[in-house]
């Protein structure tokens, strides 16, 4: 059972001129919809930030508050809180901690070898990928959907914790790492049967792990990888590739009309844990800016759609949404 006050001190104006009502909230709710502590492990991957100010908070229930038919984006920043690192975070993202880069779509459909270094990196990591969990954050966006005040979730992220935590009115932009896609016939498998063929595939073989990556993988050196098989397609022999999409490929003129028809259904947007550096996501807050949509944006450092923004608060996504109430 939710317990709350609520005092409303002026009334709801349009979000379009930042009338946002001032609310006053005290709470008592299930530890689920609370700002929960997260593990050491989470922790390592997330950016410096000190607590968001009760103001912000206020600022942002009002948003969330007013809007009918919201319109949610997130990002990588949503999932570091359960132990998934992201790119670009300062101090903690891949690229500040390695000079590695991520696998382009060219590279892998070009090169064999580069696809047996990813495989074998890609199946080190699986185990501990596969078992992360959604955090408090991922459970809030599941918890405004089940009251109705989620009209739709993008994800840019592929880790399927969204799906986890029990989203269904829900938009994997750039696919799920769960999956696995023929790049000849376009059949789906279950990224946990390749898993067993890559252990039927190579038994012995091990190699010691490395750093992490966003994708799944663990970082490997290239002569641990040679021995390394990788089967093709059972059905036409054609190459076997996540059902994601690689820096270097687009999202598909489908999936994203899609998005763009559900963002043309809502009333507000709210980007959740995303510098929105990628134009696959960014392309949908200028669509925004252009129907005239209020924007409020939830993110530790500056993010590509700041100017677009009536609200910017700066803070972790597990310790804000839970903390707004689907009012």
């Amino acid at each position: 059972m939710i317990l709350y006050m609520l005092k409303r001190v002026s009334h709801c104006k349009s979000q379009r001129k930042m009338g946002f009502p001032r609310l006053i909230l005290i709470l008592d709710t299930p530890d689920v919809r609370r700002a929960s502590s997260v593990s050491a492990s989470g922790f390592s991957f997330v950016p410096a930030c000190s607590s968001t100010d009760a103001h912000s908070l206020e600022l942002m229930q009002a948003f969330v508050s007013c809007a009918k038919h919201l319109f949610v984006i997130s990002g990588a920043g949503l999932s570091t809180e359960s132990g998934i690192p992201d790119y670009r975070s300062e101090g903690v993202g891949l690229y500040a901690r390695t000079d590695r880069r991520p696998m382009q779509h060219a590279e892998f459909v070009r090169s064999a070898r580069s696809r047996q270094r990813y495989w074998a990196r890609n199946f080190v990591g699986w185990p501990h990928f596969s078992s992360l969990q959604p955090n408090c954050a991922h459970r809030a966006l599941q918890w405004w959907e089940e009251t109705g005040k989620l009209h739709w979730l993008v994800t840019q992220n592929v880790d399927s914790l969204h799906s986890k935590a029990g989203n269904k009115r829900l938009t994997e932009l750039h696919g799920s790492s769960h999956r696995v896609i023929c790049l000849g016939c376009g059949a789906l498998t279950l990224r946990t049967e390749l898993q067993t063929l890559f252990i039927r595939l190579n038994p012995g073989w091990t190699a010691q792990t490395g750093i992490v990556a966003p994708d799944g993988d663990v970082l490997l050196e290239d002569e641990q990888v040679l021995n390394f098989r990788v089967p093709s397609c059972d059905d036409c022999g054609g190459i076997l590739k996540p059902d994601v999409t690689f820096f270097g490929d687009s999202v598909t003129k489908a999936r994203v009309q899609f998005v763009h028809d559900r963002l043309a259904e809502s009333d507000a947007v709210l980007v959740a844990g995303s510098s929105l550096q990628v134009y696959s996501g960014y392309r949908f807050l200028l669509a925004a800016s252009d129907k005239k949509i209020p924007v409020a944006i939830l993110n530790i450092g500056p993010t590509r759609a700041d100017h677009l923004a009536q609200l910017k608060v700066t803070g972790r996504c597990g310790e804000v949404l839970p903390r707004i109430q689907p009012l």
